[in-house]
C-alpha cells in the first residue's frame, strides 16, 4: 500500500478551489469541498445524496466501519454547497459520473482526478484517495489542537494513530531532527 499524504500549504488548497471553481462543470469543485470540509473516506463521500446535504446534518452509515456517523458542515460551505446543486433533485449523487443518468463516480477516477488537481503542485509525499481526508484532519488538528475530537472523527482507536495518520508526527519529528545538532 502506498502512502499518502495531505495537501499541507493552504495556498495550495487555495489556488486548486480557484482553479477548479473557474472550470464549467463544478462536480471537481464540489468533490473536493466535500473531501476537505468532512474528513469523509472516499467511500462515503461517493455515496452522498443531495438530500444528506440539504439535510442540517449529514447522517450517514460508515461503508468501512459500519457505524452510524453525524455531521455537521461549516454553514458557509454548505450553503455554497447547495446553491452550486441547487437544481439537483434529493437522490441525485452528489459527486455523479459523466457515464449514465445518476450513477457516483469510482474510486480509480477520483483517483486521477485528485492526481490531475495536484499535479502542478510539488506536493511532498503521495497523492491519492486518502489525501483530502487527511488534508482535513491535519488541518482541524493545527486550527484546534483536539487530537481526541480528531480521533472520534476518524474512528480511530488511539490519538497516536490519528497523528501519524494526518502526518503530524513526522512533521513534528523533522521539525526537531532539523533543529538537533551535537
Amino acid at each position: 500500500m502506498r502512502y499518502v499524504e495531505p495537501i499541507r500549504d493552504r495556498e495550495i488548497i487555495a489556488d486548486i478551489r480557484r482553479r477548479l471553481l473557474d472550470k464549467e462543470d463544478k462536480r471537481d469543485y464540489i468533490f473536493f469541498q466535500l473531501g476537505i470540509n468532512t474528513g469523509y473516506r472516499i467511500s462515503d463521500l461517493l455515496r452522498l445524496r443531495v438530500h444528506h446535504l440539504r439535510a442540517k446534518e449529514i447522517k450517514i452509515i460508515e461503508k468501512k466501519t459500519r457505524k452510524q456517523k453525524s455531521f455537521e458542515m461549516n454553514p458557509s460551505v454548505r450553503r455554497e454547497l447547495l446553491e452550486l446543486l441547487k437544481d439537483r433533485d434529493d437522490f441525485e449523487f452528489i459527486i455523479k459520473s459523466r457515464e449514465g443518468t445518476n450513477k457516483p463516480l469510482t474510486r480509480s477516477m477520483t483517483y486521477k482526478i485528485i492526481r490531475d488537481i495536484t499535479a502542478k503542485y510539488n506536493i511532498e509525499g503521495g497523492i491519492g484517495n486518502h489525501t483530502l481526508r487527511k488534508t482535513y484532519g491535519y488541518h482541524f488538528y493545527l486550527e484546534t489542537k483536539d487530537v481526541v475530537a480528531l480521533q472520534n472523527i476518524f474512528n480511530h482507536s488511539d490519538p497516536s494513530i490519528t497523528l501519524r495518520y494526518i502526518g503530524y508526527a513526522q512533521d513534528t519529528m523533522n521539525a526537531i531532527t532539523k533543529r538537533f545538532r551535537i
